[in-house]
Parts: structure tokens; sequence; C-alpha cells
């Protein structure tokens, strides 16, 4: 869990990279870069998330059951 979590503050820092280049280039090159990172990365996240949000719920629900016994 802690692995995927780590994964998703790279793909959002990779995001805010590209954005920051793109918006001191002010190019269209860096603006297409900025729009296809944003298409990917939207679409890994997508996945980080279906994946996270199980685990931290069993995470919840194990911590919860072991911290009463």
């Amino acid at each position: 869990m802690y692995a995927l979590t780590a994964l998703l503050g790279l793909s959002l820092l990779v995001i805010g990279t590209i954005a920051v280049i793109a918006e001191v280039k002010g190019t269209w090159h860096w603006s297409i870069h900025l729009e296809s990172t944003l298409s990917f990365v939207g679409l890994f996240v997508q996945y980080l998330l279906a994946a996270l949000v199980p685990l931290f719920g069993l995470f919840v629900a194990v911590r919860g059951r072991w911290s009463d016994a």
C-alpha cells in the first residue's frame, strides 16, 4: 500500500514538473507534452486509486480488529 501511495505522489510530482516547464517555456511543444502526460498519468492514477481504496479499507479493518484484541 505504501509503494502504491508513493507511486501516486511521484506521478503527481511529474505532472507538476511538466506543468511548470510548460508554463515557463510557453510553447505549443510543451503544451502537447503536458496534455499527453495528463492523459497517461490520469489513467495511471485511476488504476492506482482502484487498488488503493480497497487496500486502505482492508488496512483500516484489520488495524481496528487487531487493536481490539
